[in-house]
């Protein structure tokens, strides 16, 4: 089992609802459908391409995957979630943008947020502890030879290359598009995220999304509205 503390939607928000019209699954529930053909795109080729980002689930990363900590329990980590969130303040990214990073599609901040900011880097500091050390397989992945000097001091202190400094929040759309299809791909985006697209997003909980066993789908375990005594709220009733 992994755990990951994401910004995510509620459940019934239209960009939740956005999203799953786009990659073909629902996070809260574990549903998925096919796709259909959208713009110069078979339903196919519209599979492949947000097949990674159909698996981790809508989101946006603070805490990055982690298995837990030699004699650390779920109830000890779902203890600190509830403690943690209520000491967070909800607030507002001004304006979210479609971004491209490399070959990748996703929607980003139009500029620095301080708070933001300030929230991944409590979230990665307040869990750092529940976080198992990295396997040699997970430290292969991330490539540390191609990592600048801080970001692979991050991998190793924190378990993720992309936190404090070298943090770059966003709510990732797509795989790896190829370059001949990077113009089209980034048309249909803005036409299917045109809501979004220029708009602040009010941030008000954190999502605790788990990976059962490796590779399988993420899903949400629980959602919880910052600053408030309110219970967590479950996603899915069978939990």
């Amino acid at each position: 089992m992994r755990y990951a503390f994401y910004i995510s939607p509620d459940r019934d928000a239209p960009l939740t609802v956005a999203a799953e019209r786009w990659l073909g699954a629902n996070p809260f529930t574990g549903e998925t459908h096919a796709l259909e053909p959208k713009g110069d795109f078979s339903a196919a080729e519209l599979t492949a391409l947000t097949a990674d980002p159909r698996r981790y689930g809508f989101h946006g990363t603070l805490k990055a995957p982690f298995e837990l900590a030699p004699g650390i329990s779920e109830p000890e980590l779902l203890d600190a979630f509830e403690a943690f969130a209520e000491t967070c303040v909800p607030f507002r990214i001004p304006e979210m943008v479609l971004g491209q990073l490399g070959p990748f599609f996703a929607l980003v901040p139009a500029t620095h947020c301080p708070d933001l900011q300030e929230f991944a880097d409590a979230t990665v500091r307040q869990f750092s502890r529940f976080r198992a050390p990295l396997s040699d397989a997970d430290i292969v992945r991330r490539r540390p030879e191609t990592l600048s000097t801080q970001m692979r001091s991050n991998l190793f202190d924190w378990g993720y290359p992309y936190v404090f400094e070298s943090f770059r929040f966003h709510m990732t759309l797509t795989g790896q598009v190829p370059a001949e299809r990077q113009s089209a791909m980034q048309a249909l985006l803005m036409q299917e995220f045109a809501p979004f697209i220029g708009q602040p997003m009010e941030v008000t909980s954190l999502a605790l999304f788990v990976e059962p066993t490796r590779g399988a789908p993420f899903t949400i375990h629980s959602l919880l509205p910052l600053g408030s005594t309110s219970k967590r709220k479950m996603a899915r009733h069978d939990r």
